[in-house]
């Protein structure tokens, strides 16, 4: 497989690095300046990890060139609809995951049925703990806001929250430590006890392994997809 590169950061050259070792060739590096040299003809598929404020015209951009696009890319999530509906316009394949290890989304599989066991029992309060490195630009994590809306579909909590919210929402927390790779923490406090399930990232290559994983099965594919189709956690 040919593979495109938005973003050629730490995340773009782990990928690249995967990529080649699992025989794949990287035909294009796309950075900031120079989308217009690129040749698309060259591209079976792009894997976007650009920054939020370029995420929206690199998707389009390679959807408009009958390219499908694994985007992993987050903070940009208010225009997630309108790469939706211009995929499906266009008769594109698109995948999105705010997370790509295949540990997370198996935690995200977890983290909904534990919320569907304990919704019925409303004297657990919940709350989210994620902590990232230091460069990392968004707040919460996009896998922190994946973990919330899981528990909002199953239980009676309105929204979620950065920092404190009432007793409808779902407060996350947010630390920047160092060159953490990634922690998050689902807690439910209640008055006798305490529930906790929690994911660890020891490195971020498991993000990278699954973005490539994630290209090779969205590859001849048409549509709009997620990691639980990639691992038919459906």
């Amino acid at each position: 497989m040919k593979i495109g590169l938005f973003g050629y950061g730490k995340m773009g050259r782990m990928i690249e690095g995967i990529a080649l070792a699992r025989g794949h060739r990287i035909t294009a590096k796309i950075d900031i300046g120079n989308r217009t040299e690129i040749d698309f003809s060259q591209i079976d598929l792009a894997i976007d990890f650009s920054a939020p404020e370029a995420a929206v015209s690199n998707i389009r951009l390679a959807l408009e060139q009958g390219i499908p696009v694994v985007s992993g890319t987050t903070g940009w999530l208010e225009n997630y609809q309108e790469i939706v509906d211009y995929c499906k316009e266009v008769n594109g394949s698109f995948l999105y995951a705010s997370n790509f290890s295949l540990g997370v989304n198996l935690f995200f599989a977890l983290n909904s049925r534990l919320a569907r066991m304990i919704g019925p029992h409303k004297n657990y309060q919940v709350s989210i703990e994620e902590i990232h490195h230091t460069q990392k630009q968004d707040a919460p994590s996009g896998t922190a806001i994946t973990l919330a809306e899981g528990i909002l579909k199953e239980t009676d909590y309105k929204g979620w929250s950065l920092g404190e919210a009432n007793t409808s929402e779902i407060p996350i927390t947010s630390k920047r430590v160092g060159d953490h790779a990634g922690t998050h923490i689902v807690d439910y406090d209640g008055p006798v006890d305490q529930i906790r399930i929690k994911h660890t990232a020891h490195s971020r290559e498991g993000f990278a392994e699954g973005a490539v994983i994630a290209a090779e099965w969205l590859l001849n594919r048409k549509g709009v997809f997620s990691m639980q189709d990639v691992l038919n956690l459906g």
